[in-house]
């Protein structure tokens, strides 16, 4: 473990010191803008990397039990309501998705406007 030996910090803030006074002032200022733009983008990255936690939510799923002795007028009368509630939750989903894509086209338009 000699490699410990010499770290020091006092002799890092010397190095440091002696490299910054050796340069000349645009170079400290490129320097110095070279290391906020990683430091944002850093930044950036860590804020955007976050999860915001979601409440747990419990999905019960309940199955139905059928009659073995239905009749098929009693079979087709359900199939008729389940019908309507699929075609009720089909158009949901698809109003859904046209505003997802007018969202979408909204940014595009404005990436065009900008010629990207």
């Amino acid at each position: 473990m000699k490699f410990l030996q010499y770290l020091s910090p006092k002799q890092a803030f010397r190095d440091v010191k002696s490299y910054v006074t050796t340069r000349r002032p645009h170079q400290l200022g490129f320097m110095g803008v070279a290391l906020a733009l990683t430091y944002v983008m850093i930044m950036g990255v860590i804020y955007e990397s976050r999860i915001p936690p979601k409440p747990y939510h419990r999905d019960i799923i309940y199955v139905q039990n059928w009659r073995l002795d239905r009749t098929d007028a009693q079979i087709i009368a359900q199939q008729k309501i389940d019908s309507a509630e699929k075609a009720k939750q089909d158009a949901e989903l698809k109003r859904l998705q046209d505003e997802r894509k007018a969202q979408f086209k909204k940014v595009n338009d404005g990436l065009k406007a900008w010629g990207i």
